[in-house]
């Protein structure tokens, strides 16, 4: 079933001396329980798709739709913190606060109680693959791969089912790399996630279930 759908979408940067069309009129699905791969290279307008999928910005012509509902007519705010998660290259996770808290804030925002809040933690952090011995610590004292993770399980925390990850293993060797994707593609296909995966590693493309291309804002599959 379709969760995602985009209709003839583009976005415009504008500033004092040009405008650029980053995306131009695309059109695609995501549906759920399907791990896709959005590809292309540098500045092709990939990493601003995934920023419209995510509510981050409106797209300046068309309209993306959560299932039937236009992003653009919901609280956004809430979409990102309920519905739509993003994992980043570089972790992004909160240097102060350890694995559990990182994990467990998302789910504070929404009033869940801490109490449950922290016993949610701890199964989301054994489900990507880390044990007690992370709870405590501080991103620092993680590997990358570690804090990638977390990353992760924070992701899963908010509680909806769409998760979009930008070059989710960028920044970690090969090894953790395969372990992310291997990860991603379980929520996908046995959780029923939508996954979501901006990469310009054909390598990591070629293990999704759809291939989209982005080249000069235009997408094919």
């Amino acid at each position: 079933m379709s969760i995602l759908t985009v209709k003839e979408v583009s976005y415009l940067y504008r500033s004092k001396y040009q405008t650029v069309e980053a995306v131009s009129n695309v059109s695609c699905t995501f549906d759920t329980g399907k791990i896709y791969a959005i590809v292309g290279h540098s500045g092709s307008g990939k990493s601003t798709l995934l920023s419209l999928l995510a509510g981050l910005d409106l797209p300046t012509k068309g309209e993306i739709y959560l299932e039937d509902k236009p992003i653009s007519t919901l609280d956004r705010d809430k979409y990102r913190k309920e519905i739509a998660s993003v994992v980043y290259q570089s972790f992004n996770l909160f240097p102060l606060l350890t694995a559990l808290e990182n994990v467990t804030y998302p789910m504070e925002l929404r009033g869940v109680s801490l109490k449950e809040a922290k016993e949610t933690a701890k199964k989301l952090i054994t489900d990507v693959g880390l044990g007690e011995r992370i709870y405590n610590q501080l991103p620092l004292m993680m590997s990358g791969g570690e804090q990638q993770r977390v990353a992760v399980a924070r992701a899963l925390a908010a509680g909806g089912k769409i998760l979009l990850a930008d070059e989710p293993t960028g920044n970690l060797d090969t090894a953790n790399g395969k372990i992310i994707v291997e990860i991603l593609k379980k929520l996908a296909h046995e959780r029923g996630y939508v996954v979501i995966v901006i990469t310009h590693d054909m390598g990591i493309a070629d293990q999704t279930d759809v291939i989209y291309t982005m080249n000069d804002g235009h997408l094919t599959i």
